[in-house]
Formats: C-alpha cells, structure tokens, sequence
C-alpha cells in the first residue's frame, strides 16, 4: 500500500519540525516547505498526498498558495492559522481549502484531522471512478474531470461551487437547506456557516444561468434552501 506523503508549510521552524517529527512518528512520509513559493515548487514536483498549509507565510500567503495549487490540482489542502476570524475561514474555504485548524492545536487534532479528510477524498475519488456525464439543456457536468460546461464553453468553478451545483443537479426537484448543502460541500464540522452557501450560490448562478435573476437551473426554495429546476 503505497504511503500517504503529506506536505507541511510552516515558516516558524519550531512548529514546522514538531509538526514533521509527530506525523513520521505516525507513519506519514513528510516534506516541508518554509514558505509559500517552496510549497507551490514542492506540489509540484513531489505530489503531496495532502497539504498542512500554513495562512501567514512571507512572501507569498497560505491563500494565495491555495489559490494557485487549485488551479491544477485538487490535493486535499488543510489550512493552518493563528487568526479566528471567520471571514478568514470563509474565504479558504471557497479557495479550495478542505478543512481549518486554528492555532493553538493539539497534534492529536491535526492527526484526526488529516484522517477525516483523507478518508473523505478517498469517497469522494471512488464516486468519481467511473465517468457520470449530467446533461440539462445548455448545462452539462462531467463529474470524472469535475468539468463544467455551459452553451459549449468550459466555465471556471471553485469546489465549492462545483460541489454545490453537483450535490443540486444529482437529485433534480429535491429541495436542499443549506445546512445540507454546506454539509455536503465541506461537511459536518462546518455548522454555523450556512449563509456562506447564498454567496455560493449566486456567484454560481452567474456563471451557469442565461439570467441570473430568473435562474432556470439553480431555484430558490422560500423557507428552506435551494433546488435544481426539472424542467430542463
């Protein structure tokens, strides 16, 4: 069984060789990184089985790094940080971010986090082993290469969006809340942002929907959520 390597940006030395020494310890193969451009390098060239990403790096931060590896890879990414703000959550999050540790952590708790999303990939990859092509009108989802189409034009989603859009267009007609849309784009342990899924949502509508104030696809439920229209 091949081992997991997991990648760990960190600028503080003492964190980043504490962080190192505990996951060997537990088995993981382990490469560090000091800094954002040697963590955008080091993706690329070692393909991490998930990256500890660091928010407050010099140069170059944790965001912007997220941002860049996601634009060709979809590494599972959990961002580590001192700042509790939610906007910071909120916003590594829709770059791309898997999950959130916040400073300080037991390193217990980043073990039990690596595991959960880990184990959340692997699901997610085994749904996606076999090609499901999702076709409504001028929309059409390609879930094995996470592409989304519209009028023939390839369009650019975040995770979240595409995972949104997914987890609607799976089950048309069916109204969802947004607990249960923000379950199922980062999972459980994100209760408490579900306003997050209305910026989501209508960041997505403009770039799927012909008009996004009379959206066909992506329709408001009134006390619930949201569904993804039939009639298509």
């Amino acid at each position: 069984m091949k081992e997991t390597l997991v990648l760990v940006v960190e600028d503080e030395v003492k964190i980043r060789e504490t962080l190192a020494q505990f996951l060997e310890k537990q088995g993981y193969l382990v490469e560090k990184a000091a800094n954002g451009k040697e963590a955008i390098e080091k993706n690329s060239t070692k393909k991490p089985d998930l990256i500890l990403l660091d928010l407050m790096l010099p140069e170059i931060n944790g965001l912007e790094v997220c941002k860049e590896i996601r634009k060709n890879s979809y590494v599972p990414i959990i961002m580590v940080t001192a700042k509790g703000e939610e906007i910071d959550k909120l916003i590594g999050l829709e770059l791309g971010a898997d999950d959130y540790i916040t400073k300080p952590f037991s390193l217990r708790e980043v073990e039990a986090r690596i595991k959960a999303v880990l184990r959340r990939t692997k699901v997610n990859q085994g749904q996606n082993e076999t090609e499901e092509v999702l076709r409504f009108k001028y929309l059409e989802i390609k879930t094995q290469t996470r592409e989304v189409i519209v009028k023939g034009n390839l369009i650019d989603l975040t995770p979240s969006e595409y995972a949104i859009l997914l987890t609607l267009a799976r089950s048309p007609g069916r109204p969802f809340s947004r607990l249960q849309l923000l379950n199922a784009t980062w999972g459980e342990s994100y209760a408490g942002y579900e306003r997050a899924i209305d910026t989501h949502i209508s960041n997505l509508r403009k770039k799927i929907e012909e008009d996004p104030h009379e959206p066909v696809f992506i329709q408001t439920v009134y006390g619930i959520g949201y569904k993804f229209g039939v009639n298509q």
